[in-house]
């Protein structure tokens, strides 16, 4: 099944995000080879593609995982939360629908 987890940044995450983007998109590239990743990206905190200095509010990505568990355990197990970027994080089943 798919699953939505939904990172919200700390304040001025930017730094912190730079330090621990290098391993959290090996764990997305991982995901991504094993055909399980639907989509992965950041908030930008400015209405812009780059948003700068202003930086990020968290990140959205959707994948399948076995369980409710599993999908849990991977999102807690993210750099970006060991490494301070995330304030909190949400998981929850995710239905697709568009595009069949």
């Amino acid at each position: 099944m798919w699953y939505s987890i939904i990172g919200q940044d700390v304040p001025d995450s930017l730094e912190k995000r730079i330090a621990a983007r290098p391993a959290h998109l090996a764990r997305l590239q991982a995901l991504q080879d094993e055909g399980r990743l639907l989509l992965a990206g950041p908030f930008p905190a400015v209405d812009a593609v780059d948003p700068g200095a202003a930086g990020y509010t968290g990140s959205l990505i959707v994948a399948e995982f076995a369980s409710l568990q599993d999908a849990q355990r991977w999102a807690d197990a993210d750099p970006y939360v060991a490494g301070g970027v995330y304030a909190k994080v949400g998981v929850q089943p995710f239905r697709k629908v568009f595009p069949t």
